[in-house]
């Protein structure tokens, strides 16, 4: 057997939509459809506003770069568990990241050690949905209300799940999705920032396309920004620094044709996790936070530090066709990849969860169509090794 990571997540369906789209003979590059898109991600989330990019990874360094528009403050507070792009995007706008560990109930960032590590200088908490999980706290929210600190949530794998039954990605500041090809739903490559904030969504729109004023929605602003300029054309001001991160119509028809499906499919993804979660044996944790998740990925775990049964597993997948990710999202531990060698001094006792994620911890696919055989198959194989 040969169970991928993901399977063919872009239907015929989809394919006929975008075929007939195509024969209209459309504008390509960034339009109609992406502000319809836009429009219907920003109601299925209950946020204001929704500006989509390229890549969850352009939305990303979008949302530090306007953030660094709106603050003096130099810190950002986030886990070694997460995407490169997050770290990366943190870096390239000027921030100072602070590395907490995480609570290995959520794979999130460990609430306390949060609260224990701001200060003066911090400007945001940068945190990570991690595989489907919720990884909010009312104390961390709360918290970062009371001493006005921005909250930015990454939920690049994570559509739809909730905390106290309203969707992750509308508590903070701002969040970001991905639509890559494997994640709940796809527009092949693509991302979007969502928030309630006008200035920040602002911003946005002008770094995603050059840091041009005629991106700005408010054309008063605009025409007052221009007013300043009186030597520089209108449509070519660039107020702030920017990218060119538009996305294509292309994109946008696919992603208006699956949202429809979103939440069907999530409902299915999160069975599949929880009869997995039941089945496998005692030598692996399972004592995750299910409530509220949004399962993307089959989170499989050793309860103990046993390297010699850890690599046993492992070749038992590897043998049984069974495709997999060690350490999870990012490859695990990112203050062990090279970029950050020489930036970041630390120790491994300040991260102990985090570090056994990453020398114990892997995730194996799960997506909609999965059948009850193969699921049963892949447990199977885990329990055997």
């Amino acid at each position: 057997m040969n169970h991928p990571l993901m399977d063919n997540n872009i239907t015929k369906s989809d394919l006929d939509v975008l075929i007939n789209f195509l024969k209209e003979n459309p504008r390509l590059t960034s339009g109609s459809k992406v502000r319809e898109l836009e429009s219907s991600w920003s109601r299925w989330l209950s946020t204001d506003y929704s500006c989509m990019a390229n890549s969850g990874s352009s939305a990303n360094l979008m949302t530090m770069f306007a953030l660094k528009e709106m603050t003096n403050k130099r810190k950002v507070i986030l886990p070694p568990l997460t995407w490169v792009s997050d770290i990366n995007s943190v870096l390239l706008a000027g921030f100072e990241p602070i590395f907490v560990d995480i609570n290995l109930k959520t794979l999130a960032l460990d609430t306390d050690k949060v609260l224990a590590a701001i200060d003066d200088d911090t400007a945001a908490v940068f945190l990570t949905h991690i595989l489907g999980f919720n990884g909010l706290t009312n104390k961390l929210i709360n918290t970062l209300k009371e001493k006005n600190i921005h909250l930015i949530e990454d939920c690049c794998e994570s559509h739809g799940a909730t905390h106290e039954n309203q969707k992750i990605g509308s508590f903070g500041l701002a969040s970001n999705f991905s639509f890559y090809y494997a994640h709940h739903m796809t527009t092949i490559e693509g991302g979007i920032v969502s928030t309630n904030d006008k200035e920040f969504y602002e911003l946005c729109r002008m770094i995603r396309a050059h840091g041009m004023i005629r991106e700005l929605e408010d054309k008063q602003k605009m025409n007052s920004i221009a007013s300043k300029h009186p030597d520089i054309h209108p449509e070519f001001i660039f107020q702030t620094t920017g990218f060119n991160m538009r996305p294509t119509e292309i994109n946008a028809v696919l992603g208006l044709e699956q949202i429809k499906r979103l939440d069907t499919n999530n409902s299915k993804r999160n069975e599949h996790y929880l009869y997995f979660l039941d089945k496998i044996n005692s030598n692996f944790y399972k004592d995750f936070e299910t409530k509220g998740m949004s399962n993307y990925a089959f989170v499989l775990m050793t309860n103990d530090s046993n390297k010699e049964y850890f690599s046993r597993v492992c070749k038992k997948l590897s043998e049984s066709g069974i495709e997999y990710r060690r350490g999870t999202s990012g490859g695990g531990n990112q203050l062990r990849q090279p970029y950050l060698k020489d930036k970041i001094t630390w120790s491994q006792k300040d991260f102990k969860n985090v570090e056994h994620v990453h020398n114990f911890g892997m995730y194996l696919g799960n997506y909609p169509d999965l059948s009850k055989n193969t699921l049963d198959y892949i447990i199977k194989c885990i329990n055997e090794a």
